[in-house]
């Protein structure tokens, strides 16, 4: 098992808009964290920022470079002083927690009183487990019910069909003609027309589907 090194990493954020906010700058989280740090004892501190970031997702390079450097064994602790300042999301705070348990390293999140070093810390980090593990089953379902409710009211799902209207029309004046679905790609593919996703090659089921948009255009028309 390879040895970790003992340094703590100290993660700093503040977003374009909150630069100029009282108590949410990057010298206030540093004062935090320092405080703290001098309490615990801590010697070997690294702070890694992320400056006109916001927290909607985990994709900023500070946080990106503290993770890979904690993945290494490079660190052992990541502290925050604000939970919002590493994440608003809890399905990501949840990620991370994850991340910290299976790779090894720690997460203290100081306005939470959250620290993965302790056993309460532990107990919490499971309780939000539990509630991200919540929110992401509602989100599901709350998706699977509005799709259905698209599907009753007729609204077509998925990226929208971007196919000119003058190759709908010689599929369809061609099916009306006699032809089947195999000859009408054929055709379609000898001529080099793109599908309505851009691909080059049409199938019997490609132009099958086609007629039956335009079999519902016609309906709703």
């Amino acid at each position: 098992m390879k040895k970790r090194s003992a340094t703590v990493l100290a993660y700093l954020r503040v977003s374009t808009e909150e630069q100029s906010v009282s108590g949410l700058g990057l010298a206030d989280q540093r004062e935090v964290i320092a405080a703290e740090a001098a309490r615990r004892g801590w010697s070997d501190v690294e702070y890694v920022s992320d400056e006109g970031f916001s927290a909607k997702n985990l994709s900023r390079p500070g946080i990106a470079a503290a993770l890979d450097m904690l993945g290494r064994g490079e660190a052992s602790v990541l502290v925050v002083s604000k939970l919002d300042r590493l994440s608003r999301s809890l399905l990501d705070f949840a990620m991370l927690m994850e991340r910290a348990r299976v790779e090894g390293w720690q997460l203290v999140v100081l306005d939470l009183a959250l620290d993965t070093t302790t056993a309460s810390g532990e107990l919490m980090a499971s309780v939000m487990a539990c509630f991200a593990q919540y929110e992401r089953r509602l989100i599901g379902a709350r998706t699977s019910a509005a799709l259905q409710q698209l599907k009753r009211q007729g609204k077509r799902l998925g990226r929208p069909r971007t196919l000119p209207a003058a190759v709908t029309q010689r599929i369809v004046s061609a099916r009306a003609e006699g032809a089947t679905l195999a000859a009408i790609a054929d055709s379609l593919n000898r001529d080099s027309v793109a599908t309505a996703r851009g691909g080059a090659r049409w199938y019997p089921s490609t132009v099958k589907a086609v007629l039956a948009s335009a079999e519902l255009d016609a309906a709703a028309a």
